[in-house]
């Protein structure tokens, strides 16, 4: 299986879909996506449905100036996103994003989340089989009996599942206590954790004197329990300072220490460096120990409309 880096860079906010509330530019984003790429952070994960192919546009626009060996796409087909009535609902969706991306493979593509599973797994293996291009295939949001479902299906094929995608933080825990963490380490499948900062919750920038600007979904959420989210993020703070990086460091260096791949939102240059700061910090069984303590009394559900309990 290829080896992929440690993090990758999500490009979800690139969709100016009014999740994250923001109005990014390919003006804004090109220093970022140079200041990754100069620095090995090359892998990039995107989605149709993030703006419907606005996030996609804009990395393809950065990606003309790099050869395609220099960088790893990780993309996804949304059931929502596809053509029911076609024939080659799966060639469709590629094409269509192949020419937003301005590639002609991918490296990295899930079925986004279980809508009409088995179906999209089984169109996406019939597509790939025999193929020599075949992409590392993934699901994303899917709990354990229909991630096993989705190998089943891929080795009939002469396939395999190689990655999982979930939704996994210090407040959300539930792909690893479900057990899909060790299915993903005994059987050799990367696990991609999205979220890993709840969307900023844990970045220590947001508390109940300063919420979530309002408007966007983010606010809706995250707001109503700020007070909570202020606890953990004293916690976050305390083993930062002991550490000497910043809190929004430690819950990718988390997820990392759990045998993840996360995935982190980029929108500022200053992104780009804290991530590659978080690669050298070393976090102990104690900091885990605390942090996940710390989450455990606090009692959130953070369950979003696309997802699920993964139990």
């Amino acid at each position: 299986m290829k080896k992929l880096p440690r993090v990758a860079l999500g490009a979800w906010a690139w969709g100016n879909d009014g999740t994250f509330g923001n109005e990014l530019t390919v003006e804004s984003l090109q220093p970022v996506f140079d200041r990754a790429m100069k620095n090995g952070l090359n892998l990039w994960d995107s989605a149709y449905v993030y703006g419907m192919g606005t996030s996609e546009k804009i990395l393809g626009t950065f990606l003309k100036d790099w050869p395609r060996d220099s960088y790893i796409i990780s993309d996804k087909l949304t059931p929502q996103c596809a053509d029911y009535s076609s024939d080659s609902p799966v060639k469709d969706m590629l094409d269509m994003q192949y020419q937003l991306l301005g590639i002609n493979n991918m490296d990295i593509y899930w079925i986004h989340n279980p809508v009409d599973s088995p179906k999209w797994i089984e169109e996406v293996a019939s597509y790939y089989e025999g193929k020599d291009n075949a992409p590392i295939i993934g699901v994303s949001n899917h709990n354990l009996e229909e991630i096993k479902e989705a190998d089943r299906i891929l080795k009939s094929h002469g396939l395999r599942l190689g990655a999982v995608q979930n939704h996994y933080s210090l407040l959300n825990r539930s792909s690893e206590e479900s057990g899909i963490l060790d299915y993903c380490k005994n059987n050799h499948i990367y696990f991609f954790a999205y979220m890993v900062l709840e969307q900023g919750a844990l970045s220590g920038k947001y508390d109940t004197k300063h919420p979530f600007p309002a408007g966007s979904q983010r606010a809706e959420v995250y707001n109503p329990v700020l007070d909570k989210l202020e606890i953990m993020n004293k916690k976050l703070k305390e083993i930062a300072d002991e550490l000497h990086v910043s809190s929004a460091q430690i819950p990718v260096a988390y997820a990392i220490k759990k045998g993840t791949i996360p995935i982190v939102g980029v929108t500022k240059v200053n992104h780009v460096d804290d991530v590659l700061s978080t690669l050298n910090i070393k976090l102990t069984d104690k900091h885990v120990k605390e942090l996940e303590n710390t989450a455990d009394h606090l009692n959130l559900n953070l369950i979003r409309m696309w997802e699920k309990k993964m139990d």
